[in-house]
């Protein structure tokens, strides 16, 4: 019993030690077009410049790198596969990869979050809707370029002439329009349920922390009296 136990850990170990590689490095280009979208669409200064519109362009070539961590899930199937214990599967592998996984999904909603807050900012919340929209598909299509093509964001400049041909060429037929048609439909549900989740998060802080700075205005001072 003994040895089985220290067998199946051992598989476990060297498992999540393959795993660790990929999913770091995944979350890592997740995090890129959140860090831009902080940058981009957070700070007070109005202009765009050359270098904005650069960021701009850097952050939707790296963005579909988020969602793209959805199916990361095939993964976790080889996992199981290896991993032949109910228990290790699901209170190890399970929660590690829905900690990845939302993790760079997250990344994605903050990152429109941020970018619906800039639109809003300078008077084109009409357009937020019709941005996210937009962005699902683009990421819809980046998410399949990356999975099945296996291009990554860097290629729009290392070979733009394979991502343009081949890249179109390929989304052109039947099977991956109806793959791209589901992933669309995934990625715009999911976001509207993640945001909303998100905002509520957030304003519910807001809103303690104004009222914790409303009690402490309010609050009597003791005389020295």
């Amino acid at each position: 019993m003994k040895a089985e136990l220290i067998e199946l850990m051992t598989k476990v170990i060297q498992v999540l030690q393959i795993n660790i590689r990929w999913m770091t490095w995944n979350l890592f280009l997740a995090f890129i077009p959140l860090a831009l979208s902080v940058w981009l669409f957070r700070r007070n200064k109005r202009s765009r410049s050359w270098v904005w519109w650069l960021g701009f362009a850097v952050f939707y070539a790296f963005l579909p790198n988020a969602p793209y961590l959805l199916t990361d899930v095939i993964h976790l199937i080889d996992d199981i596969r290896t991993i032949q214990s109910v228990w290790i599967i699901t209170l190890v592998l399970i929660p590690v990869y829905l900690v990845v996984i939302l993790a760079g999904f997250e990344a994605y909603v903050i990152s429109l979050i941020n970018m619906g807050y800039y639109l809003h900012r300078i008077g084109k919340s009409q357009w937020i809707l019709g941005m996210e929209l937009i962005t699902h598909a683009l990421s819809a299509v980046g998410v399949y370029w990356g999975r099945f093509l296996r291009f990554n964001s860097w290629d729009f400049v290392t070979q733009p002439d394979a991502v343009i041909t081949q890249g179109i060429e390929e989304i052109l037929g039947k099977q991956p329009l109806v793959i791209l048609g589901i992933s669309f439909v995934i990625l715009t549900a999911l976001h509207w349920l993640m945001k909303r989740i998100t905002l509520s998060f957030t304003n519910q802080r807001y809103k303690g922390m104004a009222n914790n700075s409303s009690k402490a205005s309010f609050k009597p001072q003791a005389s020295d009296e």
